[in-house]
């Protein structure tokens, strides 16, 4: 595996925490995003990140690794910039897809970013739902790529529902 983390340390209570960039780099937002797919079996998955400029950046590779998962051609309904609330909602609306929020938190001392990770009822991901596998195959160096470029996923721009705050 190219530059290897901690899976350990990082892939822990319902997804992927970490300070930027001793901890946790943008390559883990592909990997969790890819595994993501694969471990929910999801024709779809809905995403979002707050403001920050990291986030963004582990935000895109997530999105890529999505749409990058081994057969399941997955379509990513971008969010783009939203809370955890707009995201469960979107999730919910979209006929109850896994999610993914990715989000950066500033201190004196680091960055720190998590990638939050949802079940299908808008949960947070669970060491028996998924996470332990996540865990298990980025170690491994098992991450999923595509088999074809017909099994290459895409990503559609979410529109709110109409009356649904931004």
């Amino acid at each position: 595996m190219l530059n290897p983390i901690d899976t350990e340390k990082v892939i822990r209570d319902g997804g992927a925490i970490g300070r930027y960039p001793d901890q946790i780099h943008e390559g883990v937002g592909w990997w969790v995003g890819a595994c993501l797919v694969v471990v929910t079996q999801a024709a779809r998955v809905a995403v979002a990140y707050d403001s920050r400029a990291t986030s963004a950046s582990f935000y895109r590779c997530l999105c890529r690794g999505a749409m990058n998962a081994q057969h399941f051609a997955c379509t990513i309904s971008d969010l783009h910039i939203a809370d955890e609330h707009q995201l469960r909602a979107a999730m919910k609306e979209l006929g109850g897809v896994p999610g993914a929020l990715v989000t950066t938190t500033v201190t004196d001392e680091a960055e720190t970013v998590r990638i939050a990770l949802y079940d299908r009822h808008g949960q947070h991901l669970t060491e028996d739902a998924g996470l332990a596998r996540i865990r298990q195959m980025i170690a491994d160096g098992h991450v999923p790529i595509p088999v074809n470029e017909q099994a290459r996923g895409h990503i559609e721009h979410y529109r709110r529902p109409e009356g649904a705050g931004k």
